[in-house]
């Protein structure tokens, strides 16, 4: 099965990282700080401590990867924050996955952080994957609808597997 990198690995990403494993594959998930290590290792998925505002701490995170789940439309911080997150950062992410074994991009196009902001991401995440030629799905079913959501979620990493397998 395929390993999936999930960064935002909080409640949602927890739930997604369950439902993934159950189905075989390897999971990685991305907390901040370790006071989230326990609660995405009681997954069964591997911790990564990294921040999506520090780029460069989740890069070997990458390792290995062939989905990777950016999932921050319900991010929290500062407007300037969350631009960056949906923005400049997500940008920095992109690049670095030229060169690694990613394959694919599910990236969170819904949820609380400012709409315009999640449109500006989804249109960041389409040009790069079309110039890097790596697949992309958009994750827009509403994060309160939890079922919906994780059934979005899942066939996203579906869909974007189909691309890898033979």
């Amino acid at each position: 099965m395929a390993r999936v990198l999930i960064v935002g690995c909080g409640g949602r990403g927890q739930a997604l990282a369950r439902a993934l494993r159950a189905e075989g594959h390897a999971v990685r998930g991305t907390t901040r700080s370790e006071a989230g290590r326990a609660a995405i290792a009681a997954t069964g998925a591997e911790v990564w401590i990294g921040d999506p505002n520090r780029i460069a701490s989740l890069s070997y995170a990458l390792d290995g990867v062939t989905v990777l789940c950016w999932l921050m439309g319900s991010a929290s911080g500062s407007e300037e924050q969350l631009a960056a997150l949906h923005g400049s950062r997500l940008t920095m992410l992109l690049e670095r996955t030229i060169d690694t074994t990613v394959r694919g991009l599910l990236y969170e196009a819904a949820g609380s952080v400012d709409p315009a902001l999640l449109a500006g991401g989804a249109e960041l995440v389409a040009t790069a994957c079309a110039y890097s030629e790596i697949p992309f799905g958009l994750l827009r079913e509403d994060p309160a609808d939890e079922a919906a959501w994780l059934a979005g979620a899942l066939a996203g990493v579906d869909e974007l597997l189909a691309f890898v397998r033979p």
